[in-house]
């Protein structure tokens, strides 16, 4: 089961017009472990390589690799929320969920912080 501050590289393949795409994104679980228990699907911000960001927005969340685990300094961009099946997330040759990284708790308040932003909360 996929946790809430858990970052995955999923396959967002399939998308339209101003959607994130790409074969292997790096997506931040968002949705309550609760819900992420469920046979329902998880809530998820995009990542993307921060060296492709040119303007910062404040619904964007800058991570360090060190931050996040990840190979590069990832921005989260917080206004692409999507809901997924766990079938998008990467798996290895048996069939289990690979997390790619995890948020600290801080960064995790970030995320949070741009979401109220994004969803007027």
């Amino acid at each position: 089961m996929p946790r809430r501050g858990e970052i995955y590289y999923a396959d967002l393949r399939a998308t339209r017009g101003r959607e994130q795409r790409g074969r292997r994104r790096p997506v931040l679980i968002v949705s309550a472990d609760a819900v992420n228990a469920q046979p329902l699907v998880v809530a998820v911000v995009v990542g993307t390589d921060a060296a492709h960001i040119s303007r910062n927005y404040s619904t964007n969340v800058f991570v360090s690799a060190r931050d996040s685990g990840l190979p590069m300094a990832t921005v989260f961009l917080c206004f692409q929320l999507r809901s997924l099946d766990e079938s998008r997330l990467e798996r290895d040759a048996k069939g289990n969920l690979i997390p790619a990284g995890v948020l600290p708790p801080a960064k995790m308040a970030d995320v949070e912080n741009a979401l109220r932003l994004v969803l007027a909360l």
